[in-house]
């Protein structure tokens, strides 16, 4: 309890610091408390770890948002114009749209990760300038905070490109200095391999999890730099960059040997079943403490979804078993929900699809997300799922995309995958790779099983971006037309550019 309280009480004064003087990066002090008072005890420190991890957790809907919201899974199919329970989309299909703007930019504020930015700033500033800590701690502590930034920087680098690179903490305020201008995306990637080697260094052979898996790790860092490699392996890395790729999943896998795919697909997010041996990292949710931000987007209002069938069960939605208690802002499409084969689980695990039953005849009327199952209470359904961030699945299949720009086999990863996913129905010479029609083509099989496995965890947009920096698969399989390749990107919203007038508008969208 001593830890909660010395955070947030630090926090609350922070908080209120930032948002009446620098919005455009929240940069301001990082507490009213002096440095001098804080950073004193052991304990001080493991609170402010603690605190990190909580302010990572309210960045769930970000993550979210800018890793798939843009894709090829939710909104309305052609000759439809509204959810199926008739809620209000508004606005937000100008995601799935992509119709975006500096008033209308989906994600505001660089998503909030500057907050987050400036309090790993001073965490590593402290660590490096000998405050009170166990130096196992100060190592794991470090490995975090390199870590963990360089994770923030890769998500605006995937998002904005050139982004304001930040890497000292502020501790006053000096309202002259803090406009400052985007880096280079060159810059900001070369921060983000610099970050995660120091990671790497900081972590040395501890291989450990805390807190379920709900703390940063050297496995999660490990995992992260396989994704930044893999991306930079298509931007003229090649099989070099693929190979550091490789060699940091398979370092995984030699040293956490507790890792491995969960016999069930359904029990990887169930909320009893936290930090399994699927998990490698993830955001943590608690009951009567936090839980996931999603209902008020994704999921559906109660008393609109007791008009409709569930088709599998046979019955009537009702208000007692399927309070959901959304209001369903960004449906799932009904043709996202069919292009899974029934055979595969994850299909039932991810989607719940509502029917109108007419001549008794069930006619799909839409779809929703409900992959995060959540927890009944006599308060309601409440959404006390983990949020994973990176998971062995995830391992499996980046290290299958390593192999394919190698030039090796990817059958093996993609295989346990899809075993997995297909359960006793699994056939190897129809199923398997490579005897479906998408293994034709190597790179279309894994982002098909990368949809299908990875569906709500806010991947699909950064895989169709990774896989093509010219943005083939973008225009492929999404709205953005091949004639406006600037939407790859971010736009950056007025507020931000009104209070930074060093920055300036993503190349492409209409300026400031």
């Amino acid at each position: 309890m001593k830890k909660t309280i010395l955070y947030f009480i630090a926090g609350a004064a922070m908080l209120t610091v930032m948002n009446s003087c620098s919005k455009q990066l929240d940069l301001a002090p990082v507490s009213s408390i002096s440095d001098a008072n804080f950073w004193q005890t052991p304990d001080q420190v493991d609170a402010f770890v603690s605190g990190l991890h909580n302010r990572f957790r309210s960045n769930t809907s970000a993550i979210q948002f800018l890793g798939e919201m843009r894709a090829d899974i939710f909104g309305t199919d052609p000759n439809t114009n509204s959810t199926f329970t008739g809620e209000a989309t508004q606005g937000t299909e100008r995601l799935w749209t992509n119709n975006l703007d500096l008033d209308n930019p989906g994600v505001s504020n660089y998503g909030g990760f500057y907050n987050n930015i400036n309090q790993l700033n001073l965490l590593i500033s402290k660590l490096n300038g000998g405050v009170a800590v166990a130096e196992a701690n100060k190592n794991y502590y470090l490995g975090i905070g390199y870590g963990m930034r360089a994770f923030y920087y890769f998500q605006l680098y995937k998002s904005w490109g050139k982004t304001i690179i930040q890497t000292e903490p502020t501790t006053s305020i000096d309202i002259s200095t803090l406009a400052k201008p985007a880096s280079s995306e060159e810059e900001v990637m070369k921060l983000i391999k610099e970050d995660v080697d120091k990671s790497v260094t900081a972590f040395g052979n501890d291989y450990s999890f805390r807190n379920q898996k709900g703390y940063w790790s050297k496995a999660a860092t490990l995992m992260l730099k396989a994704e930044v490699y893999l991306w930079t392996s298509y931007r003229g890395g090649g099989a070099a960059d693929a190979a550091i790729a490789k060699t940091a999943l398979a370092d995984i896998q030699t040293n956490v040997p507790g890792l491995s795919l969960l016999p069930s697909f359904a029990n990887v997010f169930a909320y009893n079943n936290k930090g399994n041996s699927e998990i490698i990292f993830a955001i943590r949710n608690k009951l009567d403490e936090a839980q996931l931000p999603f209902a008020g987007t994704f999921l559906p209002q109660t008393g609109l979804l007791a008009n409709f069938y569930d088709s599998v069960g046979n019955r009537k939605f009702n208000v007692t078993t399927d309070n959901w208690g959304g209001l369903l802002r960004a449906p799932v499409m009904i043709s996202t929900f069919r292009k899974f084969d029934n055979k595969d689980s994850r299909k039932w695990a991810s989607i719940t699809a509502a029917y109108n039953l007419a001549g008794g005849n069930y006619q799909i009327a839409g779809a929703f997300a409900s992959k995060y199952q959540g927890e009944q209470t006599p308060a309601g359904r409440q959404y006390s799922n983990d949020f994973p961030v990176y998971r062995y699945a995830d391992l499996l299949l980046l290290l299958a995309e390593a192999k394919v720009v190698l030039g090796e086999s990817p059958a093996a990863e993609i295989n346990l995958v899809r075993q997995r996913a297909y359960g006793a129905t699994y056939d190897a010479a129809t199923t398997g790779y490579p005897n479906q029609p998408v293994d034709a083509d190597p790179k279309e099989a894994i982002l098909q099983e990368r949809y299908f496995e990875f569906v709500f965890e806010g991947k699909r947009w950064y895989d169709l971006r990774r896989m093509d920096p010219a943005g083939a698969y973008v225009f492929k399989y999404t709205t953005v037309p091949s004639s406006q390749a600037y939407k790859l990107l971010w736009p950056v919203d007025r507020n931000t550019l009104t209070n930074n007038r060093a920055l300036e508008q993503t190349p492409g969208y209409p300026k400031f």
